[in-house]
């Protein structure tokens, strides 16, 4: 059975949106790392329908983008693609498939077919995925920004704190961390912190 790991960018203040991170090289091979190391790709409609509208065009050549951009777009392309969606059923976009019926089942069945693991990248389906603790892994790009504004990194919450081990912490040379999580065994509570609201009042 592989595992699936859930990708995203993220800035400092939990924002998720595409816009705010940085784009440049580095940010573009850590995230062709992700895909190579994977079996396949996970999304939700809006993902994939965000990628669908980019991303096939610079494959055909139909776009322009520089050589890397482009083979990064080619590997893409020939990755499967599985799309989790209630609204839509056609998938056109070439190794594209539906993955319909019970969330739980079709994401478990995907794993076990996958072993090389399976690459999640939307946030909202990731949540429904972590409430089902289907995800293994979680690797984060966190970009040196604050955005002030969302959509926020599971803003639609979860029913109790997920204990993470740290694997790895990478520092890129444009100010973004990437941050390699496992899940681990449910966090024991705690006595209050001093950096608690109750210890801050009375300081």
């Amino acid at each position: 059975m592989g595992l699936l790991t859930f990708g995203l960018n993220v800035t400092l203040d939990g924002c998720v949106d595409h816009r705010e991170g940085i784009a440049d090289d580095e940010t573009h091979a850590f995230y062709t790392r992700l895909m190579d190391e994977g079996g396949a790709m996970l999304w939700g409609r809006v993902t994939y329908e965000m990628m669908e509208s980019y991303w096939p065009a610079v494959a055909r050549g139909d776009a322009a983008a520089p050589p890397a951009i482009r083979a990064w777009a080619v590997k893409l392309e020939a990755k499967p693609k599985y799309v989790v969606s209630s609204t839509r059923k056609d998938f056109p976009w070439t190794n594209s498939h539906h993955l319909a019926g019970d969330l739980r089942t079709g994401v478990q069945k995907l794993k076990d077919a996958t072993p090389e693991g399976v690459l999640l990248g939307s946030g909202k389906l990731a949540t429904a995925l972590d409430r089902l603790d289907l995800i293994d892994e979680y690797r984060f790009l966190v970009h040196p920004r604050i955005a002030g504004h969302g959509p926020t990194l599971y803003e639609g919450g979860l029913p109790g704190t997920r204990g993470l081990e740290l694997i790895s912490a990478e520092p890129l040379r444009n100010g973004a961390v990437a941050m390699h999580y496992r899940r681990a065994g449910e966090r024991k509570r705690q006595p209050p912190s001093v950096f608690s609201p109750k210890h801050q009042g009375s300081r």
